[in-house]
């Protein structure tokens, strides 16, 4: 007589920030449910681990610390992030004499700076302290995927033995490995083309230090505390990040156009640093006597790219980097981790109501992939503007203002699976996206004629009332007719901004073409006038 099959509710092949959170969401919302997680390496895993995704923004960290309670975890364990930085320091070391984006101090809503080794190692333990079954050192042979109502089948192999499951829904979170994407077929090209190299210190790089001016070094409250924000130093199709760790290392990246950056400049620690010397001599100059604190170095390719579908009826799905990926700039990873975990515990809760799952798979699959696109607009393409300092701020400007009005609402309003609120709202959406490709398109051609001058200043983000109280309205708990009113309001102030940026720009350029984002705006009949949302950014 043949034993019967092990068989668990969900089986998640990948048991790293994905996987790990996705148990855990699952955990908290059917105390019953059987999740069996299969990661492929041992446990505990380093610290400052080989992994990029270390910057947080606020979705992911509102996921991680709201949706999943992980909030103490976060603040006794992590760094808090002092937001985003920018220098345009190319080929310079006077850090203080260029132009420099980022805010004075702490805005509203906190994101953080996650070790991954540290934080995955929590997960994994505090998965299992919630009653998820956690399996390491094991690797997932084979997927055999039911097209009835009956169970899947997963082999998987750990100490030389191979064992077989049953599981009612199977979930991909195995990362660029994509398991279940290329059984499927799924992997999709997208017209996204950069590569990334990155690596490990073991030391701070403090910013902080790179000038000896007391004035520059206090424009920032507290003082001294750029070494907390995802630092950017960008240049002519790149732009180099630097991320502090709490285990006390810093992470370095260098992510690139390949038709302005090959990466056979840098796919090398080596090579790495002969960049900076030319690039970015004041981090070479810092990194250089700190070769023999290497931790790690790796590089990607291509690391941009689609998938033709992430959530099925057939009762699995794919999360993480299984699924799609952007680009790491504004660090949407953990954004996109939180957003498809959400839909999957959602189709798991109507499986388990015994209701058919074959509309919402499709229309959540839908959803978040024209969230993919109308992010991914952000990226093609934009990288040869990275190196001007007078259109990339108004650029940050208007890419943060989309995020945090758009998208980051119907996060933090608990609204991603609100089909009414989706659907009253189709127009506004679908306006905000249109626009937002022609705002890109517009900032390129800006781009092309500006004079890109680079005086010492500090472009403060802070400074703009409507921008801090944007971020803050995050917090804001909004019944349905005050969400609906909240995202009209901020289509409202997109199409205001992207006015007063089409009047800014032909003040010096009046023979720049904004006739494709005119014609966008013109579409409405509620034409905006130029306001002053830009004045602290001239």
């Amino acid at each position: 007589m043949n034993q019967a099959r092990e068989s668990h509710d969900v089986v998640i092949m990948g048991g790293g920030l994905a996987g790990l959170t996705l148990a855990l969401q699952l955990r908290q919302q059917f105390a019953d449910i059987d999740i069996l997680v299969i990661e492929r390496r041992r446990h505990p895993v380093p610290e400052a681990a080989h992994k990029v995704g270390e910057s947080s923004v606020e979705i992911g960290a509102h996921y991680f610390s709201k949706v999943l309670g992980l909030q103490k975890h976060l603040d006794e364990s992590q760094l808090r992030k002092f937001g985003f930085r920018f220098f345009f320091s190319e080929g310079r070391r006077d850090i203080d004499q260029v132009t420099e984006i980022g805010a004075s101090r702490f805005l509203s809503v906190p994101s953080y700076q996650i070790d991954r080794g540290i934080f995955e190692n929590f997960l994994g333990q505090e998965a299992q302290r919630r009653g998820v079954r956690f399996i390491d050192d094991a690797l997932v042979r084979k997927v055999a995927l039911s097209e009835t109502d009956a169970p899947h089948r997963i082999d998987f192999e750990r100490g030389g033995v191979t064992r077989e499951i049953d599981a009612r829904w199977v979930v991909d979170a195995c990362g660029r490995a994509g398991l279940l994407k290329r059984q499927l077929n799924l992997a999709q090209d997208n017209a996204h083309q950069a590569h990334a190299v990155w690596f490990r210190i073991k030391d701070r790089i403090v910013i902080d230090d790179w000038s000896d001016s007391a004035a520059w070094r206090a424009r920032c409250d507290p003082p001294d505390s750029r070494w907390m924000s995802t630092n950017h130093l960008v240049g002519a199709g790149y732009w180099v990040w630097l991320i502090p760790l709490a285990s006390g290392s810093h992470s370095v990246g260098i992510v690139a156009d390949p038709r302005v950056h090959p990466l056979d400049s840098m796919n090398t620690f080596d090579k790495a640093m002969d960049w900076f010397e030319r690039y970015q001599p004041r981090l070479f100059d810092d990194l250089d006597g700190k070769r023999a604190l290497l931790q790690d170095f790796a590089f990607f390719r291509k690391f941009s790219y689609g998938c033709k579908q992430v959530f099925s009826a057939q009762r699995w799905a794919l999360t993480g980097e299984a699924g799609l990926f952007l680009d790491p700039f504004y660090s949407p990873g953990s954004d996109f981790i939180g957003i498809a975990n959400t839909y999957i515990t959602e189709l798991i809760a109507i499986d388990r109501a015994g209701r058919p799952l074959g509309a919402h798979a499709q229309l959540y699959d839908q959803i978040y992939h024209s969230f993919y696109e109308s992010t991914l607009a952000l990226y093609t393409d934009q990288y040869p503007l990275f190196a001007d300092p007078e259109v990339l701020p108004v650029k940050v400007i208007w890419d943060y203002t989309y995020y945090w009005g758009v998208l980051a609402q119907f996060f933090f309003q608990r609204r991603l699976t609100d089909l009414a609120a989706l659907g009253s709202l189709r127009e506004e959406l679908a306006h905000c996206q249109k626009l937002n490709v022609a705002v890109q398109a517009f900032l390129r051609g800006w781009s092309a004629v500006s004079a890109r001058r680079n005086p010492a200043v500090m472009l403060d983000q802070a400074s703009l009332p409507w921008f801090a109280e944007l971020n803050r309205s995050l917090n804001d708990e909004l019944d349905d007719a005050q969400f609906r009113a909240r995202v009209q309001a901020s289509t409202q102030q997109l199409r205001t901004l992207a006015a007063e940026m089409l009047a800014r720009a032909a003040l010096e350029h009046p023979a720049l073409d904004g006739s494709a984002l005119r014609a966008v705006l013109a579409e409405r009949a509620d034409v905006p006038a130029p306001a002053a949302l830009l004045a602290e950014f001239a």
